[in-house]
């Protein structure tokens, strides 16, 4: 793993797997409590390609995206990752890298934004999908927020089938004060916060 100041080099990402996609659908189930286990930087790097990996030179991801405009953003908040810092962490979709934006370990805090549910403070990473809406409004107008919204649903769904190829669980959270998350992970005004995504074993 190579780091340059906040820059982290993730493993790379696999494009082939034991488990077919319809075993996958047939196990994929909500997990709200996770065993007091770290994950690895293979596993985090996984979950992270599935849900905004790059699959084409031409800069085409895992999710579809309507007109290509890639509104969605996708942030690791760690708590307890084999070789990794705590802290928010944001994913580099270009390089398959992190790039780390906050210190210290940050589930207690999103836990309280989103009104104490345990798998967010139980969960050794919780992945965070936000949206930069304007990257999609300024070609489609208002319709662009149904279509940032579809992309949610795609990459969300990806990286909960992707956990249970790895023998992981997730839960998918919508619950949780906007404004909260924003400040926990500092993030830009015009970033919002769509989905939590607790990850474990």
């Amino acid at each position: 793993m190579a780091e340059d100041a906040h820059r982290i080099e993730l493993p790379p990402a696999r494009t082939d797997g034991s488990q077919s996609l319809e075993s996958t659908l047939d196990r994929r189930r909500s997990v709200r409590s996770f065993a007091d286990a770290p994950l690895t930087l293979s596993q985090l790097a996984q979950l992270l390609w599935a849900g905004q990996g790059l699959t084409d030179r031409r800069g085409y991801r895992t999710a579809p995206s309507a007109g290509a405009t890639y509104p969605l953003e996708l942030l690791a908040a760690v708590g307890d990752v084999d070789g990794l810092e705590p802290g928010v962490y944001r994913y580099l979709a270009a390089g398959h890298d992190l790039e780390k934006i906050g210190k210290g370990d940050p589930r207690q805090e999103l836990h309280h934004a989103a009104l104490n549910q345990s798998a967010v403070a139980g969960a050794p990473v919780v992945f965070v999908i936000s949206a930069v809406y304007e990257r999609t409004l300024a070609r489609y107008g208002e319709r662009g927020i149904r279509y940032v919204h579809m992309e949610a649903g795609h990459a969300a769904q990806n990286i909960c089938l992707q956990a249970v190829s790895l023998g992981l669980g997730s839960v998918v959270i919508g619950a949780f004060r906007d404004r909260q998350i924003q400040q926990v992970l500092s993030l830009a005004e015009d970033e919002h916060p769509l989905y939590l995504i607790p990850v474990g074993r």
